[in-house]
C-alpha cells in the first residue's frame, strides 16, 4: 500500500524525522563518497608525470579542468531538475543518474588515459547534477513548509554527504599514495564505482518510503514538443564539439568559459521564472529575495571549492605531510573538513531545532557563512613564506575548521531556503537555481586557483578573504530588505 504524503510528512521514525530521510541519507552519502573519492585524485591524476600514473598536463589547465568540471557538474543540476520538473519526476531522475554516475566511474577505472577521462567525467558530471538537485528536492517533499523540522533535517542530510566525503578520499587514495604508475589511480577510481553501487542497491530497497510527492511531475512537458526538445540537445552537444575543435574552448580557459556559461545560465533562469504567468505575486517575491542569497553563495562557493584547486596544490606542494616517517596521501587532506562536519553537524540541526523560530534569518546564516569562509583564507596568511613541505598540518587543519563552520552556516540553510523559496511549478528548478550558485563559485575556484602563486601568497589569499567578508557584510547590512520579500518564510 502506498504510504500518502501527510503521513510520510507526519513521519518521526528516523530520530524524529521521517523515514525516507534515512533513504536519502544513504544514497547521498554513497553518491558523495563516490564522488570526492574521485574528484579529490582528480587534480594528481591531471597533472602527475606519466611515470606516476598521471596525464602529464600543466597544473594551470589541471586547476582549470577541475574548477570547469566542478561548476559543470553543479551546472548539469538544471537539466537533472527539468527532467524531473517536465519527464519524470525527482524520484525517478534521481534513480537513474545515479546509475549514469557508476558507469562512469566504471570508464574512468577501465579505460586508459585522455578517452576514459572523458567518458568518465562526462558521466559522472551529468549523473551527479541529476541526482544532486533531486535529492535535495526530494528530501523538502519530505516536510511541511512550516515544519520546524526541516532545516535541522537538511542538516542531518547534509551529514550524510559529508560521511561519504570522509570516507572516500581515505581509500582511493590510498591506492594512489602506494602503487607507482596508472594502477593506483584506475583502482581509486573503481573503488568510487563500487560505492556508487551500493548506494543504488540501498537506495532501491527503500524507496517505498518517500511518498507520491517525489514521484509526481508538477510541470510535465506535452508530448507535441518533446522532439523540440531533443532537437535543441542535439545542436548544443554539436555546439560544444565546435567550439572545442576551433580552439574557443581549451583546458587552460575551461573554467573560464563555464563561468560565462554560468552566468548567462543563471541570469537566464531567474528571469524565466520570474515572468512566468503561472507563479503568484508572493511566489514572484520570493525570487527575488533569493536573488542576493545566490550571489552570496557563489562568492562563499568560489573560496569554499578551492580544497579542489588550491588546496590540493598547497597540500601536495607546501604542506608537511609526514607522519611519523609515513608519507599521507594528497587526498587525506580532502577528508579533514568532512571530519569536522560530522562532529559538528549535529550539533549546529541540534541548535537551530531547539532555537525553533528564535534562530538567525536565513539572510544572516548565508551573511555569517560568508564572512567566516573569507576569514579563513586570511587565515592562510600566517603560514606564508616558507618553501616546501613547510605548512604545518595542524595549521591547515585549523584552517578547514574555519571552512566548516562557514559551510555549516550556509550550505545545508540553502538547500532547505530553495525548496521554501521555491514556486510549485518550479520545485525542483529552484533546487537547480542554488546548485548553480555552487556552479558558478566552483567554476570560480579554478579561475582563481589560476593566479595562485606559491611564491608569493600572501596577496592571493589577502585579496580573495578580504572580497568575501566584505559580501557577507553587505547581506547582513540588507537583511530587513531582504526578509520582507521572502514573504513570510525564514
Amino acid at each position: 500500500m502506498s504510504t500518502s504524503s501527510t503521513e510520510v510528512q507526519q513521519d518521526k521514525g528516523f530520530f524524529g524525522h521521517p523515514r525516507g530521510l534515512a533513504n536519502l541519507f544513504g544514497v547521498e552519502m554513497w553518491e558523495r563518497f563516490s564522488f570526492y573519492g574521485m574528484l579529490l585524485i582528480l587534480p594528481l591524476y591531471l597533472y602527475y608525470e606519466v611515470e606516476r600514473g598521471g596525464l602529464a598536463l600543466d597544473k594551470s589547465a589541471a586547476v582549470s579542468i577541475v574548477g570547469a568540471y566542478g561548476g559543470l557538474v553543479y551546472l548539469s543540476t538544471i537539466v537533472g531538475a527539468w527532467i524531473a520538473d517536465r519527464l519524470l519526476g525527482a524520484e525517478r531522475t534521481l534513480f537513474y543518474s545515479g546509475v549514469l554516475i557508476m558507469i562512469g566511474h566504471i570508464a574512468l577505472a577501465l579505460i586508459p588515459g585522455v578517452p576514459g577521462a572523458v567518458v568518465g567525467l562526462i558521466c559522472v558530471g551529468f549523473g551527479s547534477g541529476g541526482l544532486k538537485g533531486n535529492a535535495t528536492s526530494v528530501v523538502g517533499t519530505l516536510y511541511a513548509e512550516k515544519d520546524e523540522r526541516r532545516d535541522g533535517g537538511f542538516t542531518i542530510f547534509y551529514m550524510g554527504v559529508n560521511i561519504g566525503g570522509l570516507v572516500g578520499p581515505l581509500l582511493t587514495g590510498l591506492p594512489v599514495n602506494e602503487i607507482q604508475g596508472s594502477t593506483g589511480f584506475h583502482i581509486g577510481f573503481g573503488l568510487a564505482a563500487v560505492g556508487m553501487a551500493l548506494g543504488l542497491t540501498q537506495y532501491a530497497l527503500g524507496r517505498k518510503n518517500l511518498g507520491p510527492k517525489a514521484k509526481e511531475i508538477p510541470n510535465p512537458l506535452p508530448a507535441s514538443r518533446r522532439p523540440l526538445v531533443g532537437v535543441g540537445a542535439l545542436a548544443g552537444i554539436a555546439l560544444v564539439v565546435v567550439l572545442v575543435l576551433t580552439g574557443v574552448v581549451t583546458a587552460e580557459n575551461l573554467s573560464d568559459r563555464t563561468v560565462q556559461v554560468v552566468i548567462a545560465a543563471a541570469i537566464i533562469y531567474f528571469v524565466v521564472i520570474l515572468t512566468s504567468k503561472k507563479i503568484s505575486a508572493v511566489e514572484r517575491s520570493r525570487v527575488f529575495a533569493f536573488i542576493p542569497l545566490f550571489i552570496a553563495s557563489a562568492a562563499f562557493w568560489s573560496l569554499f571549492q578551492q580544497q579542489f584547486t588550491v588546496v590540493t596544490l598547497y597540500s601536495d606542494t607546501r604542506l608537511d605531510r609526514n607522519l611519523f616517517g609515513w608519507e599521507m596521501p594528497v587526498s587525506w587532506v580532502g577528508s579533514i573538513n568532512p571530519a569536522f562536519i560530522i562532529l559538528l553537524a549535529p550539533v549546529l540541526a541540534a541548535v537551530w531545532t531547539k532555537l525553533g523560530e528564535r534562530q538567525p534569518s536565513t539572510p544572516v546564516k548565508f551573511a555569517l557563512g560568508t564572512v567566516l569562509m573569507g576569514v579563513a583564507f586570511l587565515l592562510f596568511i600566517p603560514m606564508a613564506g616558507g618553501g616546501p613541505n613547510s605548512a604545518p598540518l595542524l595549521g591547515l587543519a585549523g584552517v578547514l575548521l574555519f571552512f566548516t563552520v562557514a559551510e555549516l552556516c550556509l550550505s545545508p540553510v540553502g538547500l532547505s531556503v530553495a525548496t521554501k523559496l521555491a514556486p510549485e511549478i518550479f520545485r525542483t528548478q529552484m533546487v537547480a537555481l542554488f546548485f548553480l550558485s555552487v556552479s558558478l563559485g566552483t567554476a570560480m575556484s579554478g579561475t582563481l586557483a589560476k593566479q595562485y602563486d606559491p611564491a608569493d601568497e600572501v596577496p592571493y589569499f589577502g585579496i580573495i578573504g578580504g572580497a568575501a567578508i566584505g559580501i557577507g557584510i553587505l547581506l547582513a547590512v540588507a537583511t530587513p530588505w531582504v526578509r520582507k520579500l521572502m514573504s513570510g518564510v525564514r
